[in-house]
């Protein structure tokens, strides 16, 4: 469940923090590759305003050490439940924990008119963390649970990358979280065994 209105740089951080996995849940899971990505108050305030869970504008003044603690903590877990279930390795401990996040209410959306007649969606004052943390942990149990959705989680095919998405393209027959980083390393990879092949014939 995104509440803001659509996935924008809001902030020049959010650029470095993005990686579009196809959903929020799995949005958050990336900002641990290549390295820690959320690495302060700042770059969480970016990621929230970036991936649409807050408007932009919303004011996060009360995100400090213990929002980075908690959102890092959810990510874990919500990484430990995705990868465990494309395993068939269940983990049930960190799929608990979700849950229990997920109970709470989240941000409360409301529509905005503008000068212009448009509307927007705005949320009724500042969301507290439980109340994004339950949005996050709502759209990782949405995911897990809607069986079409769950049948296009992928693992990324490239080496050590750990990135999971959704694979929306035609076919299915996506294998790379990005044809240009880890589709390119492949074919980089492939070039280079076939010409070492053709040295040694």
């Amino acid at each position: 469940m995104v509440l803001g209105a659509s996935k924008s740089p809001y902030h020049p951080a959010y650029s470095e923090l993005r990686f579009d996995a196809g959903r929020v849940c799995l949005d958050l899971v990336a900002t641990t590759h290549p390295a820690e990505r959320l690495d302060g108050t700042d770059r969480l305030r970016a990621w929230l305003a970036g991936s649409g869970l807050v408007p932009h504008g919303t004011p996060l003044t009360d995100a400090d050490a213990t929002w980075l603690t908690a959102f890092r903590e959810l990510r874990g877990h919500i990484a430990q439940v995705v990868r465990g279930e494309l395993a068939g390795r269940p983990a049930d401990g960190a799929l608990a924990r979700v849950n229990a996040l997920a109970a709470a209410a989240p941000p409360a959306p409301r529509a905005v008119r503008h000068a212009d007649g448009s509307l927007t969606r705005a949320l009724h004052g500042a969301p507290g963390r439980t109340a994004l943390l339950a949005a996050v942990a709502r759209d990782a149990v949405d995911l897990l649970t809607d069986p079409v959705a769950r049948s296009l989680l992928r693992q990324c095919e490239g080496d050590n990358c750990p990135i999971v998405y959704l694979d929306t393209s035609r076919g299915h027959r996506r294998r790379w979280c990005s044809s240009e980083v880890c589709g390119n390393r492949e074919r980089v990879a492939r070039h280079r065994r076939r010409a070492a092949a053709l040295a040694r014939a």
